[in-house]
């Protein structure tokens, strides 16, 4: 599938643009060009060789912020999408095959937690258990999971109908063997555009928390408390907040794009694409190269 999608450019520019995205998380601290938390006399300076994207209302870089903050906000949405990967897919999947009781209870919790506003939600139970980041997206993970839970239980049942499946039940398999061998290949298409989905939703959430100040302490930078602070002076700095939107708009397009582009390398669309492109390689091979005059 990795193959397919990086034939596709749209599969090409998402793995880009997220690879830079990770580069930065993992590197942002060491590429930071000054001390993010210094302050200095210069507040609310505008764009200069010291300070490329100027300085904000306590007079610290706002450049170096930005990369320090990437690596809070990468990390918390992948908490995001690996906690409801976890909570939602495996449920799913098992919800099929554990009988009608478990089937009964699962449905039940994800329509729960998919009538709960997961914001308002996450901010009551950060305010119990504590401001972190941690808390939060793995408050947020568990509210977002029904999207995982459906998905893999939708792929789950349309493999359980197929005959090769009915057959090895009545042989005496495994439920184990069954999801190993036969589930998993099928299940894990759509879950991954889910979990390209789900990162995306994950920046969102983090940018959202963060913003309102939720899951962080001060003055630890991220993306969305940098987008807040900036909003407060406008007036001195109204270009300010465009470095920490673009950021987050542009993450979240190539998880979109990303998504997209699985999507339409799985399934029978990915099959149609793969089929399309041998029979135009079959045409050229049989069209043989052209002459030495460039025309035939």
């Amino acid at each position: 599938m990795v193959r397919r999608v990086l034939a596709l450019t749209s599969g090409r520019i998402a793995v880009v643009i997220l690879a830079l995205i990770a580069l930065l998380a993992l590197l942002g601290p060491w590429l930071a060009p000054q001390d993010p938390l210094a302050t200095s006399d210069n507040a609310l300076d505008a764009y200069s060789g010291s300070h490329w994207l100027g300085t904000d209302y306590l007079g610290r870089d706002v450049l170096s912020r930005l990369l320090d903050g990437s690596r809070i906000s990468v990390l918390g949405s992948l908490e995001v999408a690996s906690v409801a990967l976890v909570v939602g897919a495996v449920p799913g999947v098992l919800s099929v095959y554990l009988g009608r009781a478990f089937e009964w209870f699962t449905l039940r919790l994800a329509d729960t937690l998919v009538a709960l506003p997961f914001l308002l939600f996450a901010i009551a139970v950060i305010a119990l258990l504590g401001n972190g980041i941690t808390q939060a997206m793995v408050v947020t993970g568990v509210l977002v999971s029904p999207l995982f839970y459906r998905v893999s239980r939708a792929a789950t049942l349309a493999v359980a109908r197929s005959p090769y499946v009915e057959a090895a039940l009545v042989s005496g398999a495994s439920v184990g063997w069954i999801v190993r061998r036969h589930v998993v290949a099928k299940v894990l298409p759509p879950i991954a555009v889910a979990l390209a989905q789900t990162i995306g939703v994950g920046f969102v959430i983090v940018s959202s928390l963060t913003f309102l100040g939720i899951g962080v302490q001060p003055p630890e930078p991220t993306w969305g408390g940098l987008l807040a602070s900036d909003l407060g002076y406008l007036s001195h700095r109204p270009w300010a907040p465009v470095a920490p939107a673009l950021l987050i708009m542009i993450t979240v397009w190539a998880c979109n794009l990303l998504a997209d582009a699985v999507r339409d390398v799985s399934g029978e669309a990915g099959r149609a694409l793969a089929n399309d492109r041998q029979a135009r390689a079959n045409r050229r091979a049989a069209a043989g190269p052209l002459p030495a005059g460039g025309s035939r």
